[in-house]
């Protein structure tokens, strides 16, 4: 886990492990509903999620071209962008995967204000 905003392209034409933009036809809208998202995150948009065995691991503006920071081959949001014109970002909420139930209350409250702002965008 981590905690970012990440757009299509998830997958890359090189196939590298990381470090490839693969930017798509809409990449600028794209990129405005992860920084929507990421704007109202307290931790999100400091870039830098600080979780355990990735403390350096950082994210301008708390959002992450897909295939940039990991490149997967054959993922849904790639799959349901190129063929049902769906636009999705992944949303990296904790560096946990399973938070435990005494932290879904804070969770909430970190985001609930970029929910909101998420939902009014789209």
């Amino acid at each position: 886990g981590s905690v970012v905003a990440s757009y299509p392209y998830d997958d890359s034409p090189t196939h590298r492990p990381t470090g490839v933009y693969s930017k798509s036809a809409d990449d600028e809208v794209f990129r405005y509903l992860a920084k929507a998202y990421a704007s109202h995150h307290p931790i999100m948009r400091t870039g830098k999620p600080n979780c355990p065995k990735e403390e350096g691991e950082t994210f301008p503006d708390g959002i992450t071209n897909g295939a940039q920071w990991y490149d997967v081959e054959g993922g849904m949001q790639d799959y349901n962008y190129v063929w049902a014109n769906c636009f999705e970002i992944t949303l990296e909420l904790s560096c946990c995967k399973y938070p435990p139930t005494s932290e879904l209350p804070k969770e909430w409250e970190n985001n609930r204000e970029s929910l909101l702002t998420f939902i009014e965008k789209v």
